[in-house]
């Protein structure tokens, strides 16, 4: 249970103590966004948000990340209209100097002249590129279009004229006015006790800072809006990105839990009446959603539509009658009572992670009006029904006030006018009854044996292993630090077993295995996932194929039925694959919409030019077309035995129940292993290789990489070493490259490994004129990491980040469960992931150098840029 106290200066202080892991998460929210800028000081909030890590009284830039990523935490800060974030995630052991660290950078900025200038073009930077996402683009324009008067309507990062005009005079008013105890926030959360935390808070933010907070800014009120607004785009993109939004209050507007569970049965998730009539049955679009965004001040509802222009009209004329449905039909007691279990198991799932658990007290703290707000909002939610839904989409969700907007490719002849006539069409559709529900039927309840296998072991690990009569291998421990448990099975395959004629199918293939089996189609296998409040989905890697779930736990007996159904008996209807396959295609045309991903994609195809990790994992245009269900159900007979299979269950079970069950649906083989196709290895290199793309965006891409290691490697361990003290806010490309010569606002290196050797890369997001020194700052970073032995100090700190950010990740259920499943089926052992600590511990600076020595070749290396 959460509590408040507040210290003498009126800072307060939000704690909930939790000991599932060796871990806490402290935040401080600052109640001033970029709503609380004047016009020019649009994007002064968020240069606050970068200058609080660019040194303080008594520590010089890049210290402070040094410090938390030494000790083996993540330091991260965000701005959003009305708060400003900075959080601090590591071990406990280390807390206390988390948080002096955390509370310096508020509290004694310096705001130095030069690393101010030198942070302004690292901001133009990030501006670039979100100028070159088509998403945000269309987000920004959503908000230009609903807010006229209102500070809303400017973008959070600002624009390259205000942030260029920023002066330190300028910068300390801001934080003079805002940064005052009394309009601050401190969350703690974790494996941390009430007493340490009170005095600590006290030693770092107690006391007097000089200044209170003189009260909130007076933001200019937004009219209402009273008329139809329509704004469309004509741009360089290859799919429609459209919104339809309506006004709605703020977020603690009693009709606020109402607009969140009409979102949620609109457009959130598979079985949301949206994906289902106009993604799922109709494949008019590639991607839709709706959400309630409810800020401190008035929000907006919207759907959020991608689609090829060919589908646009219909896309928007049907989602639009959808919509219209809700407001004259009420919502049947079952799905309503389905809505209300989605809500209330997401605050369930929030608390498997300290961090996710103190964001949600943060919000509620200064949004909501205090962490008491939760349960209220909770109890509102209970209280709904199918009526006041209706009652509520009736007040707001009226055409004759909607606001649309789109960015159209050039050309494709989608009009304000085309629009507008979609949306008269949807009015004057007849209102269609509400489609039945095609529920699966419940699992029957059925006796089990709660008797262990002789073959089965538990050792110290924890970890128990059985292997099945089939060959399958299952892996079970228990955990009961929350009522949660996550499935995932694997199987070696993935990109690695695809060729250029096939290429794509195990990711058509992983999109088909919830799209109907023997038993249930794609419609009742996505309801009965939101029945259970959970989730579920196949992945695709490069070198494996498997699925994954994650549940509440009292719902295991249906859940794992559902899993073990999907897995083993997938039916590729063709209906589906049609439909699917071309979603897919969808997404490959528009790769061009995002060029970092083409940047990789262009990297791997340069650097390897025979093995299938060369191919993109999506697949090709003209492979993908080829594919046919015969051809899934071919691979899925071949390399998804339970001979091949490895499934791992992590969480709050019992795990004779598990293995029981697991006997029952994999202790067979159908077919028995298939052979392991040929891999073709890649040919020795003559040199290096360089690659460019030509795309017309804000920002060049820029991927510099070898040859790297496989996973069994010695020097897989030195190289994530390696990795690290290049990258994060410490490491010497961000403070080289980023921090002292502003070249970008994203850099960072990569070790990827493989079954294969995989690559060692370094990328960059940069202005185009900034390239050629680009390519020189990080060569000269390779050269000098290669030739010299990294200190021991910066070694540690390298280390200590590693064993740190495992730690961190390893507090869901999922990590857990997906890292024990991997291990296993590529043989480096069950228990590897308890001793990570260990190994990484124990890599010296030579063994480092030696790593860095044989990777870092220069006649070995490819270089490929994707821009202007």
């Amino acid at each position: 249970m959460a509590l408040r106290f507040r210290l003498n200066n009126g800072l307060t202080v939000i704690f909930e103590e939790q000991h599932a892991a060796k871990v806490v998460a402290f935040e401080i929210w600052v109640k001033a966004g970029s709503a609380d800028e004047r016009p020019d000081q649009a994007g002064l909030a968020h240069l606050h948000e970068h200058m609080l890590f660019k040194g303080t009284e008594r520590r010089g830039p890049g210290e402070m990340a040094h410090i938390l990523e030494s000790l083996g935490g993540e330091v991260n800060a965000w701005t959003s209209f009305d708060q400003t974030v900075y959080h601090v995630v590591m071990a406990s052991q280390f807390a206390q100097q988390g948080l002096d660290v955390l509370g310096d950078a508020v509290r004694h900025p310096a705001f130095n002249r030069e690393e101010l200038a030198r942070e302004i073009e690292v901001v133009c930077e990030e501006i670039k590129r979100s100028e070159d996402s088509p998403s945000r683009r269309a987000s920004r324009q959503l908000f230009s279009s609903r807010y006229h008067t209102h500070p809303y309507h400017r973008p959070v990062i600002g624009w390259e004229e205000t942030v260029r005009g920023f002066t330190r005079e300028k910068v300390m008013e801001f934080y003079l006015r805002h940064y005052t105890p009394d309009n601050m926030v401190l969350v703690a959360c974790g494996d941390i006790t009430e007493p340490r935390l009170r005095g600590w808070a006290e030693e770092v933010l107690g006391g007097a800072w000089g200044r209170t907070y003189a009260g909130p800014v007076t933001r200019a009120a937004e009219p209402p809006v009273t008329a139809p607004r329509v704004d469309v785009k004509e741009e360089d993109v290859k799919e429609v990105y459209l919104n339809l939004a309506f006004a709605i209050p703020p977020v603690d507007h009693p009709d606020s839990p109402a607009l969140d569970l009409l979102a949620t049965l609109l457009g959130q998730g598979d079985a949301s009446r949206l994906s289902l009539e106009v993604k799922r049955k109709r494949s008019l679009v590639n991607h839709v959603h709706a959400y309630a965004y409810t800020p401190k001040d008035a929000g907006l509802f919207a759907l959020s539509l991608t689609c090829p222009p060919a589908t646009a009209l219909e896309a928007l004329e049907l989602s639009t009658a959808t919509l219209l449905q809700i407001r004259g039909l009420p919502a049947p007691a079952e799905e309503l009572a389905t809505l209300k279990a989605l809500v209330e198991a997401e605050a369930v799932y929030q608390r498997e992670t300290v961090q996710g658990l103190a964001r949600k007290l943060g919000f509620y703290e200064t949004g909501v009006g205090g962490i008491e707000a939760e349960a209220r909002y909770y109890e509102k939610v209970a209280a709904l029904t199918p009526q006041k839904l209706v009652e509520v989409a009736q007040r707001y969700l009226n055409l004759d006030r909607a606001i649309l907007t789109a960015i159209v490719p050039n050309g494709s002849g989608l009009t304000a006018d085309a629009l507008s006539h979609a949306l008269e069409r949807a009015v004057a559709r007849p209102l269609e009854a509400l489609p039945e529900r095609r529920l699966a039927k419940p699992s029957e309840a059925r006796p089990l044996s709660l008797s262990v296998a002789r073959s089965s072991s538990a050792p110290p690990s924890g970890i128990i292993v059985e292997r099945l009569a089939s060959g399958a291998t299952v892996l079970v421990r228990e955990e009961r630090t929350a009522p949660l448990f996550a499935v995932r099975a694997a199987y070696l395959g993935g990109l690695r077993y695809e060729t250029e004629a096939n290429n794509g199918l195990t990711a058509l293939l992983c999109r088909m295995m919830t799209r109907g089996t023997v038993e249930h189609d794609a419609e009742q296998i996505s309801h009965q996932v939101d029945e259970l409040a959970g989730s579920l989905s196949a992945a695709q890697g490069r070198n494996t194929v498997g699925m994954r779930g994650e549940f509440l736990s009292r719902h295991f007996d249906r859940a794992f039925s559902l899993f073990a159904e999907c897995l083993s008996a997938p039916a590729f209807p063709e209906a589906e694959l049609t439909r699917e396959r071309g979603l897919l295609l969808q997404d490959i045309h528009t790769r061009d919409d995002k060029p970092s991903g083409l940047a990789f994609e262009l990297f791997a195809r340069t650097l390897f030019t025979r093995h299938p990790y060369r191919m993109p994992s999506q697949g090709d245009t003209a492979s993908v077309e080829r594919l046919t269900s015969a051809q899934l159900a071919a691979y899925h007979a071949q390399f998804m035995d339970p001979s091949q299979l490895t499934l791992c269950v992590v969480g709050d079970v019992r795990a004779e129940e598990v293995l029981e069950r697991a006997r029952e649906a994999f202790g067979r083989s159908r077919t028995g292993a298939s052979p392991v196709p040929t891999v073709e290895q890649e040919p020795g290199w003559t040199g290096p290789r360089f690659a460019k793309r030509t795309l017309d965006r804000a920002q060049s891409h820029l991927v510099m990489g070898f040859p790297g290691v496989t996973l069994t490697s010695p020097l897989r361990h030195p190289l994530d070493v390696l990795s690290t003290v290049l990258s994060g806010q410490g490491g010497r490309l961000f403070l080289e490259l980023r921090d002292k010569r502003s070249m970008a606002y994203s850099v960072s290196s990569f070790t990827l490994e493989g079954l294969d050797p995989g690559y060692f890369a370094v990328y960059m997001g940069t202005s185009p004129e900034k390239v050629a020194a680009a390519v020189e700052g990080i060569r000269a970073e390779l050269i000098r990491v290669r030739d010299e032995l990294i200190p021991e100090p910066e070694l540690a700190r390298a280390r200590q980040h590693l064993i740190g950010t495992h730690e961190i990740g390893l507090q869901r259920n999922g990590a857990r469960a997906g890292l024990l499943a991997l291990d296993h089926i590529y043989g480096l052992g069950e228990s590897t992931f308890l001793h990570y600590a260990e190994e990484v511990g124990r890599v010296t600076a030579a063994e480092v150098q030696a790593a860095a020595k044989q990777v870092i070749d220069f006649e070995r290396c490819a270089q490929v840029v994707v821009g202007p």
